[in-house]
């Protein structure tokens, strides 16, 4: 594989520290944003050259066109932009807080969304690129206490899958990245729960609290092997629409799928039928 410039949001631990520390490994450079500089205090000093730490709040748009902008110019060149930066919220939708909805899509979603917008016009200039988001399988596949989190990777799922067809002339390759469970800080360290109500406590709403237990199952997924997957799809061509880690996460989402095409398809009669007739 050749060696490239990465722009990798929140590298402080998970999918996005995996993919930081393999890139700079092989010989990469990485931009890398984080809240807090201390948690990579190591790579600044081991990859003094080739990592380039930029402290960055993703619900901050001007911010992230600073940081983008500062990026292209320094390095002349960024030949992929990964939307890695995100947490999970767990609680019934009538247990989240007006703050707590408003912070999540402002990150999940509303981040990611401007991140994309502000990589685009370097990405043209320079005569293309690649750009990863990395959703969840969750985004398809939804489950009872994950309201507004699916609520934001459905969301960040159809503005790549609309944007991929707006670049693809200007030599722009879009990539949704769908993992499934991971043994990262996202399940057992960084996932924020709602103010629990007690009417809730013995129905699916709650069923999250099992997924939460570090004493439960550990995740299937590997996180270093996911990241040298998603490190690998860069180098297809064309660029994957859609990458899913895992086979439980495979398996769950092809079921569901079927199930709604087996809806959809039982409304045909019904959905012809609201068509005016043939001529009118």
């Amino acid at each position: 594989m050749s060696k490239r410039t990465w722009l990798i949001t929140g590298v402080s631990s998970g999918f996005g520290r995996q993919l930081t520390g393999q890139l700079l490994e092989r010989g990469d450079c990485v931009v890398g944003t984080v809240r807090d500089t201390g948690k990579v205090t190591d790579l600044i000093e081991r990859y003094p050259e080739a990592f380039h730490a930029e402290v960055l709040e993703v619900t901050d748009t001007a911010a992230i066109r600073e940081v983008v902008e500062r990026s292209f110019a320094r390095l002349g060149r960024i030949d992929v932009i990964i939307g890695n930066a995100g947490y999970g919220l767990f609680g019934a939708a009538e247990e989240l807080t007006d703050e707590q909805i408003e912070h999540i899509v402002a990150t999940n979603l509303v981040g990611s969304i401007q991140l994309i917008r502000a990589a685009l016009p370097h990405l043209r200039a320079q005569g293309g690129g690649r750009i990863v988001q990395i959703s969840s399988y969750g985004g398809q596949v939804a489950f009872p206490g994950n309201s507004m989190y699916h609520a934001t990777k459905w969301g960040i799922e159809g503005f790549v899958e609309s944007v991929a067809q707006e670049v693809a002339s200007f030599g722009i390759g879009m990539t949704i990245v769908e993992p499934g469970g991971a043994r990262t800080e996202f399940r057992y360290g960084s996932a924020q729960v709602a103010t629990l109500m007690p009417v809730y406590n013995d129905t699916p709403a709650h069923g999250f609290l099992r997924m939460l237990d570090p004493q439960n199952a550990p995740a299937p997924g590997d996180p270093a092997r996911m990241a040298a997957r998603i490190i690998e799809s860069v180098d297809v061509e064309p660029a994957p629409l859609r990458l899913v880690l895992g086979s439980q996460a495979l398996e769950s989402t092809l079921s569901t799928l079927r199930k709604r095409i087996a809806g959809f398809e039982a409304q045909a009669e019904l959905a012809a039928s609201t068509d005016f007739p043939p001529g009118e």
